[in-house]
């Protein structure tokens, strides 16, 4: 009999949660679901060289020298609390371009932060193996060490590590927030430059307008910067307009921006497709990489990173 109290009151509580969510989110736009125009094919991809593929929201994919990397893995229709076999949460409006197990073997896996559309665990599942060495932000450790990679590093903004592999990775300040659940009060968030051989990428994660000029002095090529959750006016505290996000990319000193965090879910008021056109409107479109979902890009050496090739 308990039990079936329990189960009532749960249920009462997801009912009024979820009604206060359509309420909060009725003038929010309803993109008709679609499919990727891209799938990216990993097992042909060459030793040498980058490669760099989006699949999505803050997922990105890339090969540095033979080396896989991926970042805050979102690879499934939904994200959101999980119970009784069901997700609670976001439905992805643009599928995902591959399937998780085609991701791999993936070597790195950076993790921003542990908000539930960065840190999936269904995710983390499929694609995490005793090969991977996870990165992610002090407090969150243990959500990694769930999947039983090679190694978990805990790190916080300023710090660096070198891995075996020698592939370099530092911490970077971001503004945002860490929390997974409102009772979590210890966990980080940031943003990261990856580095190996003559290739350096930024990966910011989420963040809201705040100074990158930290970036600089690793050098990058490529910044992959979010641009989108912006709407209303009260999330630019947790998440930054394409024109901040394209400021922030100037204080870095790359030479590309991709843009990132936008046309996956659905998680504020703009326009899906805004984001990006806004972006577009600002920047100089010479150094923006316009990536559809799945898209890959390639650069064989960074002389050519102004020159990609892309590849289906």
């Amino acid at each position: 009999m308990w039990m079936l109290a329990i189960l009532v009151v749960v249920a009462a509580v997801a009912a009024l949660l979820y009604a206060l969510y359509r309420r909060m989110t009725a003038d929010w736009p309803r993109p008709k679901r679609r499919m990727p125009e891209h799938r990216p094919k990993p097992d042909a991809w060459r030793e040498e060289g980058l490669y760099l593929s989006w699949l999505g929201h803050s997922t990105v994919l890339m090969q540095m020298d033979g080396v896989r990397i991926l970042t805050d893995p979102v690879l499934f229709p939904r994200v959101g609390v999980r119970a009784f076999g069901w997700t609670f949460g976001p439905r992805r409006h643009v599928d995902c371009p591959i399937r998780p197990e085609a991701c791999g073997p993936v070597q790195l896996v950076l993790l921003s932060h542990a908000h539930m559309d960065h840190l999936d665990h269904a995710s983390l599942r499929r694609v995490v193996t005793r090969q991977t060495v996870v990165v992610t932000p002090r407090g969150t450790g243990y959500l990694a060490r769930w999947h039983g990679p090679k190694a978990v590093y805990e790190m916080s903004p300023g710090e660096e590590i070198r891995l075996e592999d020698g592939t370099e990775i530092a911490a970077i300040e971001v503004r945002h927030w860490g929390s997974r659940y409102p009772w979590n009060r210890n966990m980080g968030y940031q943003g990261y430059v990856v580095r190996r051989g003559p290739w350096s990428v930024f990966f910011a994660g989420d963040t809201a307008a705040t100074d990158l000029s930290a970036v600089k002095q690793y050098e990058p090529q490529i910044a992959c910067m979010p641009i989108g959750a912006y709407a209303p006016a009260p999330f630019e505290n947790a998440h930054c307009t394409p024109e901040q996000a394209w400021d922030m990319f100037l204080q870095t000193g790359a030479q590309v921006f991709v843009p990132i965090h936008h046309d996956t879910f659905v998680l504020s008021r703009e326009p899906v497709d805004e984001p990006l056109q806004r972006l577009m409107a600002v920047a100089d479109g010479d150094r923006v990489w316009p990536m559809r979902h799945g898209e890959v890009y390639y650069v064989k050496s960074p002389k050519s990173i102004e020159k990609p090739k892309r590849l289906d």
